[in-house]
């Protein structure tokens, strides 16, 4: 292995941090992955080594770690596991970049003050987004931080695919659609120019189906269209996420049903979509394995409201190339993706049942019209990426 410095790449969530060492070479080799999970509760750090091997791991019996002492956490057991080896700069994945971040930015004291604020455009992740990137300039000052966005690469959108049908002033105020996942779909897109460039050329939906689901229209490599829109609850449904909703279902649990805004916000983010529905579990997997209806229930919307979305991005496309997949549901639930296909055979989309289940690549028939397939998404490598080009940049 050569002695070239290392990436640090962190994604924060609200009771976890995943982390993730890279070599910062041309190759950009991993090195480690892991994760704290639980924060608050009953803290867990597990690390393990490129080939899957866990090399730490450690327990807190309370909830006494936040995410300050987390991230401390990561620092000290990646400067034990580097062994001197250099750590060069920090990426960090940032929700929300509001209208002026379309690329990834150095983070320092102006900026951190501009991405907090638009915590009201993210309360429930943008805060947890920036708590490392403060607990690293008090640690490490001297070390860059790169801040990469999930809402950038939507910034492309014509502007009618931005807008509410709302007064003036309120867009002009920031209420307009920004869309999220970027980060993988741009990870989705390079690979796809990378090693099928006609294809990325041309019209495709990619649906990025995991706990959170969205999907993105791309054209040529830009996002054309986005299910998701002002915040992370809009577009399809998810794990414990409604989706999309009439606003007066708000309006009638506000006035009619007395829910207070904390209420109604943890029914929306927690309470809901595949959980809600089936009343079982959020989890996919679970939920294939139930015989209870209501289980098939929760499955049978999911890829209803999924295969409603692709026409409609259909229509924002004016016709469709290629379907591609990506995700934990999209990558590992051949049954998902069947009944999704089924769903756009108008479309002019056939599957191959073998390639679908062996779970890699091309997964449509040879005389398909529109082409389906898997592409695994790599968002921290993604980060690690535009890191490595920021340091390159100066």
């Amino acid at each position: 292995m050569n002695e070239t410095g290392c990436i640090a790449v962190l994604n924060a969530g609200s009771s976890s941090i995943k982390f993730a060492l890279y070599d910062s070479g041309a190759d950009g080799a991993l090195l480690y992955r892991g994760q704290v999970e639980r924060i608050g509760v009953g803290p867990h750090l597990e690390v393990r080594d490129a080939a899957g091997q866990t090399v730490a791991e450690r327990k807190w019996q309370d909830g006494a770690l936040d995410h300050h002492g987390a991230t401390a956490e990561i620092l000290s057991q990646g400067q034990a596991l580097l062994a001197g080896r250099p750590l060069l700069a920090f990426g960090h994945r940032v929700v929300h970049g509001g209208t002026k971040f379309a690329a990834p930015v150095r983070v320092g004291g102006a900026i951190v003050s501009e991405l907090e604020a638009l915590v009201p455009l993210a309360p429930l992740h943008q805060p947890h987004n920036l708590a490392p990137i403060a607990a690293i300039l008090d640690a490490a000052p001297h070390l860059p931080q790169i801040a990469c966005f999930d809402t950038a690469f939507h910034r492309t959108q014509p502007v009618l695919a931005q807008e509410f049908a709302l007064p003036r002033e309120l867009t002009a105020d920031g209420v307009r659609r920004y869309g999220f996942h970027g980060l993988s779909y741009d990870f989705v897109t390079k690979r796809l120019f990378a090693t099928q460039p006609k294809l990325a050329q041309g019209r495709l939906i990619i649906a990025h189906l995991g706990n959170g689901a969205s999907l993105c229209a791309t054209k040529d490599g830009r996002s054309v269209a986005s299910t998701m829109g002002f915040t992370a609850l809009d577009g399809l449904m998810m794990g414990t996420r409604a989706g999309t909703l009439d606003p007066g279902v708000l309006l009638y649990l506000a006035q009619q049903r007395g829910m207070s805004f904390a209420a109604i916000e943890d029914l929306l983010y927690r309470k809901s979509g595949l959980l809600g529905v089936s009343g079982i579990s959020s989890d996919m997997r679970t939920l294939r394995a139930s015989t209870e209806p209501a289980a098939r229930e929760a499955i049978d919307l999911f890829v209803y409201r999924i295969v409603r979305e692709i026409g409609s991005l259909a229509a924002a496309l004016g016709g469709v190339d290629g379907i591609v997949f990506t995700a934990g549901i999209g990558e590992n639930d051949a049954a998902t993706r069947a009944e999704i296909v089924a769903g756009c055979r108008w479309l002019g989309v056939t599957l191959d049942p073998a390639r679908n289940l062996a779970g890699e690549g091309r997964i449509s028939a040879d005389g398909s019209a529109v082409s389906a397939w898997i592409v695994p998404t790599d968002e921290e490598r993604m980060i690690a990426r535009y890191t490595r080009a920021a340091l390159a940049d100066g």
